[in-house]
């Protein structure tokens, strides 16, 4: 159901912090009109940690209503709590999204069967297309593939996001899952590879800054032309790198601001792209022709 490249859509913010929701349709036209096959609101890029959960269900129906079935909304409607993480995945499956991204439960470090009964719990309360979303990096909590496994018997879990950025563990996924589960990548700068070896896409950052050429990207991966996609991936991976510098999103949203796109806008404890590596970032996006 979900393939290509999905953007991790930044939340647009006026200087103040609040929601620039202006901005927010106009970069969902600019999304559409330079083909990203999903938009993802909500995630980790769009500063859900400090996104109230009023403004949180706000934006997941705007973005709902803006996008207009045009492509697949997936929202972000993951939490350390499963209820919360339930009540947040109900609201987004009544306000019409395609699908839900659910992140590991973070701080509280569950075990493995603890992960596999949160996840049976979200897709039994709300029968809404469901993606768990593992990233250690930022949860402390690694979702194996044999936990993985077990969501083969859940019929609404349709993908598995991995950020982990290790190809053996996709190659794994993949093997394990076959055609009932896909495998999309959460690490920009492995998903070439990852889509290589059968991922079906690729939930980015990077898209968020050159859409056309991550969809290109993804779109001859997919397809199995490593040619093509070496070629499109040459003209992005310096973003895949330096879109990093700095806590996701904060080079993102630098970016997007350089572009014309959104205001400066950031909520604390992140804070505004340090000087310092503006020209490697500005470097970056010249050569994604951006």
């Amino acid at each position: 159901m979900f393939t290509g490249s999905m953007v991790a859509i930044a939340t647009p913010m006026n200087e103040d912090g609040s929601i620039d929701f202006a901005s927010y349709e106009n970069l969902i036209e600019f999304h559409i009109k330079n083909s990203t096959d999903a938009i993802v609101p909500v995630g980790t890029t769009g500063e859900s940690a400090t996104i109230d959960n009023a403004e949180h269900c706000k934006i997941v129906s705007f973005v709902v209503d803006k996008v207009a079935k045009r492509i697949p909304v997936i929202a972000g409607t993951g939490a350390n709590s499963t209820s919360e993480a339930i009540a947040l995945t109900k609201y987004a499956y009544e306000a019409g999204v395609d699908g839900c991204l659910s992140v590991t439960p973070y701080y509280n470090k569950p075990t493995q069967e603890g992960l596999y009964q949160h996840y049976k719990a979200i897709a039994k309360s709300v029968p809404v297309p469901l993606i768990p979303y593992n990233v250690p990096g930022r949860t402390s909590c690694d979702m194996l593939p044999s936990t993985v496994k077990k969501f083969l018997n859940i019929d609404n879990i349709v993908a598995v996001k991995e950020a982990i950025g290790d190809l053996q563990r996709i190659k794994e996924l993949v093997d394990i899952c076959g055609d009932k589960i896909n495998i999309l990548s959460g690490d920009d700068l492995t998903a070439m590879e990852a889509l290589l070896l059968g991922g079906k896409g690729v939930i980015t950052v990077t898209g968020n800054i050159a859409p056309k050429y991550m969809h290109l990207m993804c779109k001859a991966a997919i397809s199995g032309d490593r040619k093509l996609a070496e070629e499109y991936d040459k003209k992005i991976i310096g973003l895949h790198k330096n879109l990093f510098l700095e806590s996701n999103p904060i080079p993102a949203k630098w970016a997007l601001y350089k572009m014309g796109l959104i205001k400066k806008g950031i909520r604390l404890p992140l804070t505004v792209f340090s000087e310092e590596h503006h020209e490697k970032l500005l470097e970056s996006m010249k050569l994604a022709e951006v």
